[in-house]
């Protein structure tokens, strides 16, 4: 994993003018520097998922044999956890984001990757598709029975019963869904957003603050059963040089939580 620069006693956050868009507009905006802006949060959860994600694809290897898996990746954005997929042969990866801008990147990084892989190595199919979970209840055709949904840092812009609402459709029964999303403490203190190059403001997309007892509360009124235990992470002193000098305030606070489903 890339580190980022960092050192004690950088310099604190100038104040800024803030600007609130809706979360698509935003995540278009977002989309040139969204890989580059030393975010502590992508940063952990790129983190945490380097022991998550494979315990997550695991579950999916001990289900009976399947021709093809489908996995879709929710809120898929640059393609920041797509890429991580596509080294998976036998599957199906399907990427859906609300955010256009978002997705020609996701597809440009992820056609790279994929030209790298032999095959018998990668991935069978790969689609991105438009799909905005708030505006529309139609699913895209590639999307659906699925047999694992991935979904990272998106919950926090998303309704609960919309956001498990959807899961449960794009799903086959029996199949799973890792969700993870800013931690109700960090969320009391911030948001997701970015500081836009061309205008030095903040801008902030539509944000909800949750906590993990009233998202495990929805997704089972959705009918999906925890797995495991939900995972909570704060940041710690020795995560300064992966995480970055943009972390530092944050240490002590949890950040983050992550939690795998099973569609009953």
């Amino acid at each position: 994993m890339a580190t980022t620069s960092w050192t004690r006693g950088s310099p604190a956050k100038e104040e800024r003018d803030i600007v609130h868009l809706p979360t698509t507009t935003a995540y278009d905006r977002w989309a040139p520097v969204y890989d580059h802006d030393a975010n502590p949060l992508q940063a952990l959860d790129d983190l945490e998922l380097t022991t998550l994600l494979p315990l997550f694809l695991d579950l999916i290897a001990r289900k009976p044999h399947k021709l093809a898996t489908k996995i879709v990746d929710l809120g898929c954005g640059t393609g920041r956890n797509t890429l991580k997929l596509l080294s998976l042969p036998s599957t199906h990866v399907v990427g859906l984001d609300a955010s256009l801008k978002m997705l020609e990147i996701a597809l440009q990084r992820c056609t790279l990757r994929l030209d790298s892989l032999s095959v018998g190595h990668r991935a069978e199919k790969v689609n991105f598709e438009v799909f905005d979970m708030m505006a529309t209840a139609a699913l895209p055709d590639c999307a659906r029975n699925a047999d694992t949904v991935l979904s990272t840092l998106v919950l926090e812009h998303i309704p609960l019963a919309v956001f498990f609402g959807t899961a449960a459709k794009l799903l086959v029964e029996g199949g799973y869904l890792l969700v993870t999303n800013m931690h109700a403490e960090m969320g009391a203190r911030s948001q997701a957003g970015f500081v836009d190059p061309e205008t030095g403001a903040k801008v902030r997309p539509k944000s909800f603050v949750y906590g993990i007892e009233e998202v495990l509360a929805q997704a089972g009124e959705n009918g999906f059963h925890v797995v495991g235990e939900a995972r909570e992470r704060a940041v710690r002193d020795e995560d300064l040089p992966m995480l970055g000098w943009r972390a530092e305030k944050w240490i002590g606070v949890r950040c983050w939580f992550g939690v795998m489903f099973e569609k009953l």
